[in-house]
């Protein structure tokens, strides 16, 4: 046994759908993240401070991770239609990922006032919830095109 019979190899589908179900995962935890500080703060205060964020949010889609999404769409566009299960990210994408939960934890634990990072969270979360829906749309393409393509290989009755 060689250790390539190790590697978890998947459909490709099955890449999209772990980028989608990750962004929406972390997305949805650091928005709770986020409201569940919010909500210590009062309504008032809470509804301004998540409304900066979701402001964030819109232009971090528009302007980071929208665009972070589609070259990782095209990435995975590119690779066999079998690949290993971890390749849904670039390499260079975990070490980034790693950073990025570092500098959570960090800023978690600071003095920084929740109710400040609050509004990071709720804007790197809500640009990974709207850059999920890309995977998921391609992913829903996929489904479609093996769909057709299955059913033109019927045999005529």
């Amino acid at each position: 046994m060689t250790l390539a019979h190790l590697k978890p190899t998947v459909p490709k589908c099955w890449l999209f759908a772990a980028s989608g179900v990750m962004w929406s995962a972390v997305g949805i935890m650091m928005c709770a993240t986020a409201i569940g500080w919010l909500a210590d703060g009062g309504m008032g205060r809470g509804m301004a401070f998540a409304t900066a964020g979701l402001m964030l949010a819109m232009l971090s889609v528009r302007w980071g991770f929208g665009g972070i999404a589609l070259k990782n769409i095209q990435r995975l566009r590119r690779l066999p239609d079998r690949g290993c299960f971890f390749a849904f990210q670039a390499w260079k994408s975990y070490l980034i990922i790693m950073v990025m939960i570092a500098l959570g934890v960090t800023l978690r634990h600071s003095s920084i006032p929740k109710h400040f990072l609050a509004v990071a969270y709720t804007a790197i979360g809500g640009a990974l919830i709207v850059g999920s829906v890309d995977y998921y749309r391609h992913l829903s393409r996929l489904i479609r095109t093996a769909s057709r393509r299955r059913g033109q290989r019927q045999p005529l009755p």
